[in-house]
């Protein structure tokens, strides 16, 4: 038996943009499908927003997204926000998205994709448990964690 296990991300009306955007820093294939392919009549407001959303790469990168109905506004659905202070993380957010991998250039190279408009919570550098770790909060809400396997 194989269980995996893929975060899903609940958007406030911009699943397709943040999907998007996750395809071109790592990779892969999207699949979006709207609450108008699913049956829903395309006159009635967000038929048009995702349902069902899916970025997977062969590398093994995957994330799951929706657009939440009713709800409007851009970002990750339920917000928060994610600061150091004191060299302590200090957050709200219900979750954050990890990102591993053996490589600090393959590492380095997703963070930078995925930096433009983002708020740099941990610098990507070397710490006390990791060759390379850092934090960033993306355009859309996301709190990432990136980290070298040691």
């Amino acid at each position: 038996m194989t269980i995996q296990t893929t975060t899903h991300l609940n958007f406030r009306g911009d699943a397709r943009q943040a999907l998007e955007f996750y395809r071109s820093v790592f990779g892969g294939h999207l699949v979006l499908t709207t609450y108008a392919d699913f049956g829903m009549p395309a006159d009635v407001p967000g038929a048009d927003k995702v349902v069902f959303g899916l970025v997977a790469s062969d590398g093994g990168f995957r994330v799951m997204g929706y657009d939440v109905p009713g709800l409007t506004g851009g970002g990750l659905a339920g917000g928060g926000s994610t600061r150091r202070e004191n060299n302590t993380t200090l957050t709200d957010q219900a979750l954050f998205v990890s990102v591993g991998s053996d490589s600090l250039e393959e590492l380095r190279s997703h963070w930078e994709a995925l930096s433009p408009g983002a708020t740099v919570v941990e610098p990507l550098a070397a710490s006390a448990w990791s060759a390379g770790f850092g934090m960033l909060t993306d355009r859309f809400g996301v709190t990432w964690s990136f980290s070298v396997a040691s």
